[in-house]
């Protein structure tokens, strides 16, 4: 059955709102807008350096102005490969000030991946930091571009910080080459002196056009660039304020998931900037340094996927720490298994934070979230409820055909936040964005789930990954939960491995908690535990242990990796 939020929110979530008002503005208008209200606030914080949104709104307009002086036009592509650094800030909204779009992906990306990007998107310029030089020198052998433009973390740390970085870190990288290709972020800003005749602001843009791209191995699993409109980001970031519960406004974000994915450049960046927050960001996660940006800055809102809730749930490294000071704690990008809620439930509890860890669920082809438990009722194993104006229907696979209440089926969205399509894959178009019997467009995520009488939606995995034994079908999500709830599991990923007689077999990955060691005795009882627990046909044959498990960009279990 098609939903949409029960009904400004105030004390229950029963009074959320059906529908917002988006303005017509784009996205670095709405936040220039933010920054001419309240000048003075903090916009970013970035390794001990606080960035008001005055200095926010000047790059923006510096980094525009060079931008075009460059010869960047309404429509170019531009790609970005940056790690949370304000010159990726700066980029996103300087490109989107004159029509033009950026392009974001990973700075850990391998050299043809990277060749791939360029490419897929015809970026003619890319943007990066100076340390990811040596890489793009041998990318730009095989795949030319006119200008390359290479940014320094130095440049934007306090003084006593910069030249330390410059010192031990920057010095190591190689000096850029006088090709009249690569040019350093200085040098790239002087363009921005140069006198313009012409109004370079895209202040008449549609802002249902193409917008920003992102990159996503998409719901048919080849890697595809995904058009996104200033109106998707615009909705997104007012929609997750909303959901939010609590007042975004000078509140602060702290920004780990990285501004090449939805989740962090929609929640962690565009939402804090559309809303007057802070972001602080983090170039480089690991669960200790994190841990210590929590203790000094105190932040509201964390986000992340459910492998950065684990770690920090399992580390000492926020013992005794008191986290009274988060309103709102959200995970997403992975489906996040009942076991582990209860862990970091009960591990906010215990640091003095009256919430709970809130669980989204989203794509990139519509940004981001779509949908999250709401702050006033959670029911286990359940995404929540849908964002304002975002619609969902629970259809049989296959089809465009709703399925009665409680019936698996392919999670379909519809809403303000749905994507353009795919850069040139219009097969994929046609079969991703379907319109539907009430004539409008909706979104077949390729994710299995379904819906309960009051809303509520249950993701339960990729329809890819569902694995099919003997004829029965097993979802390996059911099965991770059960054996995560064995007291020796850390964490857990079951896959199907070819089989001549049942199709598939099911066989365990598992990673230990710390100080249980591996033995047949150890193996045999988390067996008999997933035996009283599992149907004959769905128990592993096999149980493999290791100490970590692959993982994605961004920290999903990357199952497709293990066989």
């Amino acid at each position: 059955m098609t939903t949409e939020p029960k009904s400004p929110w105030t004390s229950s979530y029963a009074d959320l709102p059906f529908h917002l008002e988006y303005s017509e503005k784009s996205m670095s208008e709405t936040v220039l807008a933010t920054a001419a209200s309240d000048p003075g606030f903090t916009a970013l914080a970035f390794m001990g350096r606080k960035i008001p949104y005055k200095v926010l709104a000047a790059e923006i307009d510096r980094t525009a102005k060079a931008f075009y002086n460059l010869g960047v036009r309404p429509g170019t592509r531009v790609l970005v490969c940056m790690p949370n650094v304000p010159q990726g800030i700066y980029c996103l909204y300087g490109l989107n000030r004159i029509g033009a779009v950026p392009c974001m992906i990973h700075p850990l990306s391998a050299i043809d991946e990277i060749q791939f990007y360029l490419d897929e998107a015809s970026c003619d310029i890319a943007v990066t930091l100076d340390q990811f030089y040596e890489k793009f020198l041998e990318v730009t052998a095989k795949r030319p571009v006119k200008k390359l433009i290479l940014a320094s973390v130095s440049s934007e740390l306090p003084a006593i910080k910069s030249l330390a970085f410059k010192l031990m870190t920057e010095r190591k990288f190689p000096r850029l080459r006088k090709d009249g290709i690569a040019i350093s972020w200085k040098n790239f800003l002087k363009y921005a002196e140069w006198p313009i005749d012409v109004n370079y602001a895209a202040t008449d843009k549609d802002i249902r056009s193409e917008a920003v791209v992102l990159f996503s191995g998409g719901t048919t699993g080849t890697t595809k660039g995904i058009m996104l409109s200033d109106l998707n980001f615009n909705a997104l970031a007012l929609q997750t304020a909303v959901m939010s519960h609590e007042e975004v406004r000078h509140s602060k974000m702290l920004a780990a998931m990285p501004i090449f994915h939805g989740f962090g450049l929609g929640v962690c960046i565009h939402t804090m900037m559309v809303a007057g927050g802070t972001s602080i960001l983090v170039p480089r996660f690991n669960v200790k340094s994190y841990a210590q940006l929590i203790k000094a800055n105190r932040p509201n809102f964390i986000a992340g996927v459910p492998t950065l809730f684990e770690a920090i749930a399992r580390n000492t490294y926020l013992d005794g720490v008191d986290l009274s000071c988060l309103k709102g704690v959200f995970s997403g990008g992975d489906s996040l298994s009942i076991e582990l809620k209860k862990k970091f439930d009960a591990f906010l509890a215990e640091h003095n934070a009256g919430i709970r860890i809130r669980e989204g669920y989203g794509t990139t082809e519509c940004v981001t979230a779509s949908c999250l438990t709401p702050f006033d009722k959670e029911k286990e194993g359940s995404i929540g409820i849908p964002y304002p104006d975002t619609y969902f229907q629970i259809c049989a696979v296959g089809t465009n055909e709703e399925v009665p209440y409680n019936t698996e089926g392919e999670i379909c969205i519809c809403g303000p936040s749905v994507m353009l399509g795919y850069i040139h894959h219009p097969e994929e178009n046609a079969d991703t964005l379907r319109v539907h019997s009430d004539g409008n467009v909706w979104l077949h995520t390729g994710d299995l789930g379904k819906m309960d009488e009051e809303g509520f939606i249950y993701f339960r995995q990729r329809i890819k990954r569902m694995i099919i034994t003997s004829g029965y079908n097993v979802y390996p999500s059911q099965l991770e939960n059960i054996i995560d709830a064995h007291p020796a599991v850390r964490m857990s990923c079951v896959i199907g491995v070819p089989d001549t007689y049942k199709m598939q077999k099911i066989k365990a990955f598992i990673v230990l908690n710390e100080g249980v060691n591996d033995s047949p005795e150890l193996r045999d009882d988390i067996m008999q535990h997933c035996s009283r627990r599992i149907a004959k046909y769905a128990m592993p044959y096999e149980i493999e242990v290791r100490n970590e498990l692959p993982k994605t960009l961004v920290g999903k279990i990357a199952y497709t990796k293990l066989s």
